[in-house]
């Protein structure tokens, strides 16, 4: 089972420190994902290239929209140099304004690029539960593993009747279930209206409701035979998931 958490590439110095956390406090961590965001200068290939010196499996996110699919992927060399063996597909947000380019590309055109490119590669395509209604989103997953992924990682869950809802729908795919904590109002309201996320009646904003919730999704993904990542936003590493991992 892989046990991952998540690190933003804010710096390279915060990728540091959230390393060393990790090794520190969290020893049953024993694999690393990098989303790649626009606003910081450090991109997921970059990060990885850090926690690589940590753990062995290091997961970059990569953006489809960045890249001219008929051009050289510049990210590809970094992924070989250091022996990355996996990594998660995204189609990747618009940049606000007009400081980057971006492409017309789904995610699905840069998964089957890359098998193409790199076919040992395993590449993760994303599931996101709140987008679309369950039979559209299950046909656009269906779609990425005739593409080329072996997988999915999840937008963040609340609710483990809905991840159940998903385990039964993709019953052979492997799974990274997503787990992210939400500690006051102004981060719910974002994941409710741009996220379009559903809590559960029982859902609060306490750290402790939110370090249960982590244990109980961690328990989940075991009996599942499935991965988890945590994606821990404005939250203390330690606090929120000491004596859990």
């Amino acid at each position: 089972m892989h046990i991952s958490v998540e690190i933003v590439p804010r710096s390279i110095e915060h990728i540091e420190n959230e390393l060393k956390t990790i090794q520190t406090s969290l020893h049953q961590v024993n694999t690393i994902n990098i989303p790649d965001l626009l606003r910081f200068k450090v991109r997921s290939w970059h990060g990885t290239q850090l926690a690589k010196a940590s753990y062995s499996h290091v997961i970059p996110h990569i953006r489809a929209i960045d890249f001219d699919l008929k051009a050289p992927l510049p990210f590809v060399d970094a992924l070989i140099e250091q022996a990355v063996s996996s990594v998660l597909i995204v189609s990747g947000d618009p940049p606000t304004g007009l400081q980057s380019v971006v492409h017309p590309n789904k995610s699905i055109d840069l998964i089957r690029e890359l098998k193409h490119q790199l076919p040992h590669l395993k590449v993760y395509a994303a599931i996101d539960p709140y987008r679309q209604g369950f039979q559209d989103e299950y046909r656009y997953a269906m779609e990425k593993l005739e593409a080329g992924a072996s997988g999915f990682f999840t937008q963040p869950f609340f609710d483990l009747r809905l991840m159940q809802i998903y385990a039964d729908l993709l019953p052979d795919a492997e799974i990274f279930w997503g787990v992210s904590p939400v500690l006051n109002e102004r981060s719910k309201s974002y994941w409710e209206t741009t996220n379009r996320a559903i809590f559960p009646n029982h859902f609060d904003l306490s750290l402790a409701w939110n370090r249960a919730f982590a244990a109980e999704a961690l328990a989940f993904a075991r009996s599942e035979q499935h991965h988890i990542y945590y994606m821990p936003i404005q939250v203390n590493l330690h606090d929120y998931l000491s004596g859990i991992l």
